[in-house]
């Protein structure tokens, strides 16, 4: 089955399509109409968010990113360092000290170490706040 999204009726999210979403397809093809734009000013704005998001997260370890997608009128990350998770971690796995929001792999994580770590913050986070964090990635 073939389908297709334009830009303007897709409803995208800061991580995920929501149009997508429980779905079991997979994307095989992509076209991306860009803009010309001047090369120095495109450069410098690339380098700027680099930067920040050297800043801002834990690019130097192992991750898969964002681990929990944003609750309703909260942020995960603020959530999980007011619950007194940051640096929280099992076996290899460890909720980050630069942005709580991510589980990073000190060097031995097994998937295991991961699920164990993303189950305590869920369970902290709704104790302490009433608030369910959903993970951004999919268990199988």
């Amino acid at each position: 089955m073939e389908r297709s999204w334009n830009w303007t009726t897709v409803p995208w999210s800061t991580a995920i399509v929501p149009a997508i979403q429980n779905q079991s397809f997979v994307v095989t093809k992509v076209t991306f109409r860009l803009q010309p734009g001047d090369p120095e000013q495109i450069a410098a704005k690339m380098e700027e968010l680099a930067i920040r998001r050297r800043e801002k997260q834990p690019l130097e370890y192992p991750s898969a990113g964002s681990t929990f997608k944003r609750p309703e009128g909260h942020f995960a990350g603020q959530l999980i360092m007011e619950a007194g998770l940051r640096g929280y971690s099992v076996g290899g796995a460890k909720v980050s000290e630069k942005h709580c929001g991510f589980i990073i792999n000190t060097g031995n994580a097994t998937a295991e170490d991961v699920k164990d770590v993303i189950w305590e913050v869920q369970r902290r986070v709704k104790e302490r706040f009433h608030v369910e964090l959903e993970p951004e990635i999919k268990f199988l």
